[in-house]
């Protein structure tokens, strides 16, 4: 490559990049995840657009599971165990029985109504069975689920890269030779090896990082990053599972009180996006949109059995055994996304050499991008007619400021609505436990510091700081002064989660 050439390729590269970036702003105001603007970014420059020339499955393949473990450990450091310590057993059933569940049925109704044969069948089950990680947390960090749904869909999508990967990859020998006994040891092993390197790796990574000074604070990310990825290789070196080395690890490393937190997780959101972004536009780039055309209707009937048979069965057969109320049941089968995951898998198969396995490839990135466009913008309304979201929830907001590191301290913000009886409520009365503040009111536009005789009205978008061990409590008595008044208590109302 001269210089020129390098030149021209960074130019491109970097407008992409700026082109992608900019796109996500369209996608949050609709409700979509971003990957789908990615994926026709690299659609448009490709074979069928501006004629950029990438047939490489290899190279693409490789590539995407790279970008995948950065997702996950970007997952992982982003991942506060508090939210997901008591969902560890029905997330871990319901990435492994779920992903076996949901496989089976796609597989027959792909060999029933294809008419393929069962290795591809089964193959395409394995496939689009986990959810997407890069999709549900884009997705969870703008829609205020209660905590429960929330920390089981993040854990959930943690997990399950790891067993369906492995599935895959056994799936995909020629000729197809699997011996029952042998393959369950097998998923086992590479399970058990992978979570023991990424804990291990967390765990020494987290030691050594709070007793280090090193020179600069922005080393601290790098090292912290460095040492999710450091899992991966490990795990996946001594044939263990590399996807759930480096969730784990990026888990134990966002939740052992490293420094500089707030930068460690701006970070590793940073490089999120990017791998994200280069691996969708890949992956739009190794796809021919003239060949699409004639997998339309299989990959529609396969997302409907998915989307309304497959999922809500996995998810029934996996909760049933954790009294999982029926609402969140329902929501959770509902938001089970597909993203960049399935597609890269769908490469796993292509680079081993299975027969017309290609033809997945194109079955999934229909169904990706069609039923994303389907579940990503209802999933709101959805939570909102199931009542898994009150009209009064607090969302979290991510700000980059070292006081609130320090100090463990969170920043939420909540509007004021018609029906709320914080309405003439002033800051005194509302009583909230110390250390929590209301630090400034938006109204009609217009923004001020509240004093203590300050009365709140309706439409008041409040933002409140607390702290990590007073939140739960923040938020209770929100809850309960917007229910029953500022007498709340008197009515035995203090604000518990309906």
């Amino acid at each position: 490559m001269t210089l020129e050439q390098l030149y021209l390729a960074l130019l491109i590269g970097g407008l992409v990049l700026l082109a992608s970036i900019i796109a996500t702003r369209a996608a949050d105001r609709v409700g979509l995840p971003s990957l789908l603007l990615f994926l026709f970014v690299g659609v448009a420059i490709g074979n069928d657009g501006l004629g950029l020339d990438f047939s490489d499955v290899q190279l693409a393949s490789d590539l995407g599971t790279t970008a995948l473990a950065v997702i996950l450990v970007e997952g992982g450091l982003t991942t506060k165990f508090a939210n997901i310590r008591k969902l560890l057993a029905p997330a871990a059933v319901l990435a492994t029985m779920g992903v076996v569940v949901s496989m089976a049925v796609i597989a027959v109704a792909a060999h029933l109504l294809l008419g393929i044969n069962w290795q591809l069948a089964l193959l395409l089950g394995a496939i689009v069975s986990p959810t997407d990680a890069a999709a549900v947390f884009s997705i969870l960090r703008v829609l205020p689920l209660p905590r429960r749904v929330a920390g089981l869909l993040e854990a959930e999508s943690g997990f399950n890269d790891a067993p369906a990967a492995i599935v895959v990859l056994m799936l995909s020998t020629t000729p197809l030779t699997i011996a029952p006994v042998h393959a369950i040891v097998d998923v086992v092993f590479e399970l058990a090896v992978g979570s023991a390197i990424g804990l291990v790796a967390g765990l020494l990574g987290a030691m050594t990082l709070r007793r280090a000074a090193l020179p600069a604070s922005g080393l601290y990310p790098l090292a912290t990053f460095g040492l999710g990825m450091v899992a991966f290789a490990a795990a996946a070196w001594v044939h263990g599972s590399g996807f759930i080395a480096a969730y784990l690890a990026g888990v134990v490393l966002a939740n052992s009180g490293l420094p500089h937190r707030a930068a460690i997780r701006s970070f590793a959101e940073g490089l999120g996006w990017l791998a994200q972004i280069g691996l969708f536009v890949l992956l739009g780039l190794l796809v021919s949109p003239s060949q699409l055309p004639g997998e339309l209707v299989p990959a529609l009937l396969i997302g409907a059995v998915l989307l309304l048979l497959s999922r809500p069965l996995s998810v029934v057969a996996s909760l049933i055994w954790f009294k999982v109320p029926w609402r969140e049941q329902i929501f959770l089968s509902w938001a089970g996304l597909r993203g960049a995951v399935p597609i890269v898998l769908a490469t796993f198969p292509i680079v081993e050499g299975v027969p017309d396995s290609y033809r997945l490839l194109n079955i999934v990135f229909i169904l990706v991008v069609v039923y994303t466009v389907v579940q990503g913008p209802s999933l709101g309304l959805f939570a909102h007619w199931l009542g898994l979201i009150s009209r009064d929830a607090t969302r979290e907001i991510q700000v980059e400021a070292a006081p609130l590191d320090v100090l463990e301290a969170e920043l939420l913000t909540m509007t004021v609505q018609p029906e709320s009886k914080l309405h003439n409520v002033s800051v005194l009365e509302l009583r909230l436990p110390d250390p929590s503040v209301i630090t400034l009111i938006i109204r009609k536009g217009e923004t001020f510091v509240p004093q203590p005789d300050t009365r709140i009205t309706v439409g008041d978008e409040l933002l409140i700081v607390t702290t990590s061990k007073t939140r739960a409590s923040a938020e209770r008595r929100l809850r309960a002064v917007s229910r029953r008044g500022k007498l709340a208590h008197w009515f035995d109302e203090y604000g518990d989660s309906e």
